[in-house]
């Protein structure tokens, strides 16, 4: 009982670790599903037959969500510190410099925010990016197809996909302060 009371202090860098390693295991265990998930949805003429390991486009679009929700979760200045040592980390894991690493995640940012205009929920967002970074408008019935639009319905259940895959920081901060 104790121990659940002793929340255990984080420095930025702890921080940013967790973050990145939790992103990373829920999406490599996750993606197997979502793939599955997608190849068998009703909303699809034929199956788009998504490989588990095409998840490299869902590892961005699920990073910048993420990154979205940091934003919103610190203050600004500590939000800086950790999204700064994410980016330094993630751009050392994809061979990248930072600079170059922070530009391909602002543009992921800026294709979210359009295709998902005039919205500004991030899951919905995320749902759409989905469905525009892995061409899914060619398996779609001929009406969806030549609106260039995702099914609604096909969305919908995106969205609790995708939910799924938004980082807890109401738990993390019952376990978790920072320093």
């Amino acid at each position: 009982m104790l121990g659940s009371l002793i929340k255990r202090k984080l420095s930025d860098n702890q921080v940013a670790n967790i973050f990145i390693n939790s992103i990373f295991d829920t999406v490599d265990n996750g993606f197997k599903e979502v793939a599955q998930l997608i190849n068998e949805d009703v909303a699809f003429v034929t199956s788009p037959s998504l490989e588990e390991n095409q998840n490299g486009e869902f590892a961005l679009i699920v990073i910048v969500g993420n990154l979205s929700f940091l934003e919103s979760t610190f203050e600004a200045e500590q939000a800086a510190r950790v999204e700064g040592i994410i980016f330094e980390k993630l751009a050392k894991m994809y061979e990248m410099s930072t600079s170059d690493f922070t530009k391909l995640i602002r543009d992921y940012q800026s294709f979210i925010t359009r295709v998902n205009h005039p919205s500004k929920n991030m899951i919905y967002g995320m749902s759409k990016a989905v469905f525009h970074k892995y061409h899914l408008n060619q398996y779609q019935d001929e009406y969806f197809k030549r609106m260039q639009a995702p099914n609604p319905l096909f969305l919908k259940r995106m969205d609790e996909v995708m939910a799924s895959f938004i980082w807890n920081w109401d738990a993390f901060f019952k376990k978790y302060k920072l320093n």
